[in-house]
């Protein structure tokens, strides 16, 4: 019989799903277990191969259906699945880069990117790091050296919302044969495919909007298996960052209702940023979707809507900006992003990494991540704290 082609909503509900063989029930089953039972002659097994159950360390049953589901989802050879977002880009890191190699990352990034890449792989190992704007073409290109392993972006990015151009970089580091790997956790692969762009790897913080329910931690990187093998068997089993197999079922739960919820955070997030963008008190609105973006243009290009996150900041001094947050009634005050409810953070200026930011974030800003409740509703609780500030 031949196999039908799918669309990505119905990869979303069947890929790594299936009949369960012992029940019969029609949603695969938690199987909260750290040891499989062995073959009878298990005198040749590899005890640390990731490719058959054993040990729940080195790969568990709702482990390998998670991975089936987000390598379909973003188009990919295969995946692999750890404990946290972290988790999977220091595997990445760990197992692409040594002490001859230099790497080329986003300046303004994940904080834990930032403290691996600028300060622990330096001092420890020696590898050389170079830290640009990878918004901008020309400053990638001059960043490369002989020794270039990888080139590592977010887009868009953690918190500007910078937006970094996937097929552009991933030219630029297969004309020297470097690896690019993209951080696509704020696009999820419903809104950015980094992979049909170029990209060799993607990495995605589970926590975030594959889960969407802001109950579980996980992390993937997603590419050609060749690749993705030697994560597997370098960082995921000697590392020891498995995923738990309860966390692993319920992401899996979580991404079924991907696409509807990528869609109405995107649509209220825009509806939304034009809210703060027009308000008198709004200093700044850092949002791809708005015209005034920087890069709205390439974000228009590589991504199909432009998610449910912003940054944005008031004319009105730190002490200000934190009573606002406190008089929030909906908006959670909370970090993290991507949950089913809204949540706010305000972040004072950083007086280690101030100089990489946009001279609007120089007071500090609010990160804004925009939830499933009612775009009205939000409004009127920003409208509502603005207010009770005095603004």
């Amino acid at each position: 019989m031949e196999r039908i082609e799918t669309s990505f909503n119905t990869k979303c509900v069947h890929t790594g799903n299936g009949i369960d063989k012992e029940t019969g029930a029609i949603r695969r089953p938690l199987t909260m277990a750290n040891s499989y039972k062995l073959p009878e002659d298990a005198s040749t097994m590899n005890w640390s191969s990731p490719d058959q159950l054993v040990y729940t360390r080195n790969t568990s049953a709702n482990q390998i259906y998670l991975q089936e589901k987000l390598a379909a989802l973003e188009g990919g050879e295969d995946c692999v699945v750890l404990a946290t977002g972290v988790a999977a880009l220091s595997g990445l890191f760990f197992t692409f880069l040594d002490k001859d190699s230099h790497v080329i990352c986003s300046d303004v990034s994940y904080v834990a990117v930032y403290r691996l890449l600028n300060e622990y792989y330096p001092s420890k190992y020696g590898i050389e790091t170079s830290l640009v704007d990878t918004s901008n073409l020309d400053e990638v290109r001059k960043a490369v050296r002989p020794n270039t392993k990888l080139i590592h972006i977010e887009t868009p990015g953690n918190p500007t919302t910078r937006i970094s151009d996937i097929a552009e970089i991933a030219a630029i580091a297969k004309s020297v044969g470097a690896l690019l790997s993209v951080d696509s956790t704020f696009a999820s692969p419903y809104l950015q495919r980094p992979l049909e762009l170029g990209a060799d790897l993607v990495v995605h913080s589970l926590t975030k909007y594959i889960n969407g329910h802001g109950d579980a931690m996980g992390g993937a990187v997603i590419g050609r298996k060749a690749l993705i093998d030697q994560i597997k068997r370098q960082a995921m089993v000697n590392l020891g960052g498995a995923i738990s197999p309860f966390n692993a079922w319920l992401i899996m739960r979580g991404a079924v209702t991907l696409p509807l919820r990528m869609k109405q955070h995107s649509e209220s997030a825009m509806t939304i940023a034009e809210f703060l963008e027009a308000h008198p008190a709004v200093a700044f609105v850092a949002y791809p979707g708005l015209r005034n973006h920087p890069q709205h243009e390439v974000a228009k290009k590589q991504m199909t809507a432009f998610s449910g996150v912003l940054s944005f900041g008031l004319k009105a001094d730190a002490d200000t900006h934190n009573r606002f947050v406190n008089s929030l009634q909906l908006i959670t005050p909370a970090v993290s992003v991507g949950h089913d409810e809204s949540l706010m953070v305000f972040v004072g200026p950083d007086d280690e990494r101030n100089h990489l930011y946009p001279v609007s974030f120089a007071n500090g800003h609010l990160r804004f991540s925009i939830g499933l409740e009612g775009a009205d509703d939000i409004m009127a609780d920003l409208k509502q704290a603005l207010a009770a500030v005095g603004l």
